[in-house]
């Protein structure tokens, strides 16, 4: 009885050990992954979100063996934590992407400063509504699984324990950077582009016709059309946006697509 006792009490410890060493990356990425980690939510709700994908992410890691020092303990939770946080930065560039696009949007059709601070990001109102449903979206068509799926894949870049070379980071970090920042200037490529129609229409007219005020009359018509371009182009942009997180998410860092 006593011999079982002491056997069940060792896998209890060994089962523990697995769940809080995963925990580690888990909350990591959790606190940066867009739509679980954003501003808004409760940080008693992040935790148990990061409970529930630890839960689902520990029969898939790696076995994680028990460290007897305290100073291994420290450098694995050091390593995971880096980890976690970098994996969840990555991710957490699509919404950057979201936030280029609806900048440069709505400065395309003067726009920018309806409503420029109304959230909690110093975002147009185009932003907002661009990242509201950009996240609304992705929710819809299954995030928390290829979180989970993404979080699983981790530990095959890298392994449970060891620190990423500073060289992959860097190369990393500033390959996804670009991936973000050209992503959000595809996304925002129609209102650019009506933009520059209206730039140059406006001076025609205003050549043809230096006495009309064409800028009081051009104001209106921009403004209504980038709406127009908003109401017609969104869902597009917020499906490739989706799109391209996920593809992202199944195989991460391997370049542009």
């Amino acid at each position: 009885m006593i011999e079982d006792l002491a056997a069940l009490s060792s896998i209890s410890q060994e089962v523990l050990w697995q769940a809080f060493v995963v925990f580690i990356r888990v909350g990591a990425i959790v606190s940066l992954v867009p739509a679980f980690g954003e501003q808004t939510v409760p940080t008693r709700v992040k935790l148990g979100i990061a409970v529930a994908f630890t839960f689902i992410v520990t029969p898939a890691a790696p076995v994680a063996p028990i460290q007897a020092t305290a100073p291994a303990v420290v450098g694995l939770i050091l390593a995971e934590t880096l980890t976690g946080l970098f994996m969840g930065l990555m991710v957490r560039l699509f919404i950057l992407a979201l936030q280029v696009a609806g900048s440069i949007a709505a400065q395309s059709t003067s726009l920018s400063q309806l409503f420029g601070g109304a959230g909690m990001d110093p975002l147009p109102a185009m932003g907002h509504v661009l990242v509201v449903g950009g996240l609304a979206l992705a929710t819809l068509m299954g995030l928390h699984v290829q979180v989970a799926e993404f979080m699983i894949n981790s530990y095959t870049l890298v392994p449970m324990g060891e620190v990423i070379p500073s060289e992959v980071l860097t190369r990393a970090g500033i390959a996804e950077i670009s991936r973000a920042f050209a992503l959000g200037f595809t996304l925002a490529a129609p209102f650019v582009i009506a933009s520059l129609i209206y730039n140059i229409t406006l001076g025609v007219i205003n050549k043809a016709m230096p006495q009309l005020m064409v800028a009081f009359v051009g104001a209106p018509a921009i403004t209504a059309g980038g709406l127009v371009i908003l109401m017609l182009a969104a869902p597009l942009m917020l499906s490739l946006w989706v799109e391209a997180m996920g593809l992202f998410m199944m195989d991460p860092f391997r370049g542009p697509r």
